[in-house]
């Protein structure tokens, strides 16, 4: 009964072990300007499938972002961004979109 036992447990953590990934976290540059920039980006970064929790840090226009990797990926969110208006690294903004913004959300508007 102890050897079953310990058997069960040494194939409990070796297939623990052997699965993928339950949450990742991304680093995405943005083209963020002001503090209703920083809750647009959290707000549609955080409605997104599989993400847990995004957080944009104005000083460095930074948003780092936990997802699940099995419900989203990291393009998906920066093709997010770009659809709200903003850049996401080498994704650019839509043009449409940031037309959208706020005039002092726009990239020369400060």
């Amino acid at each position: 009964m102890k050897n079953l036992f310990l058997a069960l447990l040494v194939l409990a953590t070796t297939s623990a072990l052997a699965q993928p990934k339950k949450i990742d976290t991304v680093c995405i540059k943005t083209s963020a300007q002001c503090g209703d920039c920083k809750d647009r980006i959290e707000s549609t970064l955080n409605f997104q499938k599989g993400v847990k929790f995004a957080e944009l840090n104005l000083e460095t226009k930074v948003v780092t972002c936990v997802f699940k990797p099995k419900k989203t990926n990291a393009t998906v969110l920066r093709i997010a961004l770009s659809n709200a208006g903003y850049d996401a690294d080498e994704v650019k903004a839509i043009p449409s979109a940031v037309l959208q913004l706020p005039k002092c959300c726009q990239p020369g508007g400060h």
